[in-house]
């Protein structure tokens, strides 16, 4: 058996049962973060939320998605039709090829790549062209400036959440994830993750995951009563359902990207307790609790506010820490607290 994993057929066949269980666990993983999302709010609210079909409500995300499946497509009279279903699925899959780099323990992923870092920017880069696309091929001026506002506000935040990374990168010394979760593994648990000496950026950087992924309170691309739901206006039935799985992919993603680049990926908090892929998922779904939390208590902000605060209060701040960090990981202050790599050897 070791001999056929060994050839390029037992490779092959290794990396397509691996991609089958990432795709598996992403698919599941999004029917109970719909169901989590919207307990999550109707706590907040007082209310019961999901409740009805099956068990607590468990099936009730099975029974929305198997509705919108089953319902006609409807396309816009003058709607470039290609184009119009292409850009959901477009945002479908490249939120799910950036998976690939993703660990989930030691050596747990489908691409173990030097460039991790950068491979997951390009893709998530490219999921604003499904944004741009739905809102042109609708053939509607409201989705098309919905699509507008929307690519100007992922543009935006994604400026400070590279800066943020290359800090990050900087105190690691690689662009592997692994690498990086590897550099915060010590004798004192969570002291040790990258949360402590990269405090000021932690918050930032949830913040730009709100923004990039059109959550609340900057989810101004569906903000219906402004907008009629942004660039997603004319879409009904899977191609919505594509642009919502899309969405909610992207945010479980900078959850688990929150957990390698601060807080430890799948190392244990606690020393003596066995770091595993369970401790990863935890973090995840801690974060997600917290997007959440977010969209149920906080605002929306009006849009010159959104961008106003990515462009003059982030972005000078993560560059000037970007400058920083690299000052005190050059000459190693604090006998390499920002330069793990040079502790590491």
């Amino acid at each position: 058996m070791g001999t056929f994993i060994q050839t390029t057929a037992g490779s092959a066949l290794l990396i397509t049962l691996y991609g089958v269980l990432l795709l598996g666990f992403v698919m599941i993983s999004l029917l109970f973060l719909v169901y989590g999302d919207r307990k999550i709010w109707a706590a907040v609210q007082m209310r019961r939320g999901p409740n009805v079909v099956g068990a607590f409500g468990l099936l009730q995300s099975v029974a929305d998605a198997l509705k919108y499946v089953l319902k006609e497509v409807v396309i816009p009279a003058g709607a470039d039709k290609a184009i119009f279903l292409l850009a959901p699925l477009l945002s479908f899959v490249l939120a799910m090829v950036a998976w690939a780099v993703i660990p989930f323990n030691e050596h747990w992923v489908l691409a173990d790549i030097n460039v991790a870092v950068l491979f997951l920017f390009a893709v998530s880069s490219l999921e604003v062209y499904g944004v741009i696309m739905g809102g042109w091929a609708s053939n509607s001026k409201y989705p098309f400036l919905g699509s507008l506002r929307s690519a100007a506000q992922m543009i935006s935040y994604e400026v400070s959440l590279g800066l943020i990374i290359i800090g990050v990168v900087i105190s690691a010394g690689s662009l592997n994830f692994n690498d990086i979760v590897r550099a915060q593994d010590g004798a004192f648990g969570l002291l040790n993750w990258f949360w402590l000496p990269h405090l000021p950026m932690v918050a930032l950087f949830f913040i730009s995951c709100l923004a990039e992924t059109n959550r609340a309170p900057f989810d101004l691309p569906e903000a219906e009563s402004e907008l009629v739901a942004g660039y997603q206006v004319e879409y009904s039935s899977t191609p919505f359902l594509l642009f919502m799985a899309g969405e909610y992919i992207a945010i479980f993603l900078l959850c688990a990207v929150n957990s390698l680049l601060f807080f430890g990926g799948w190392l244990s908090p606690i020393p003596g307790l066995p770091d595993g892929a369970l401790w990863l998922v935890a973090k995840m779904a801690f974060f997600f609790f917290l997007f959440a939390m977010v969209k149920a208590v906080v605002p929306r902000y009006r849009y010159d506010q959104l961008m106003r605060i990515g462009w003059k209060v982030f972005l000078p701040l993560s560059l000037i820490w970007v400058v920083l960090i690299a000052f005190l990981a050059k000459f190693e202050v604090l006998g390499g607290f920002w330069a793990r790599y040079a502790v590491g050897g």
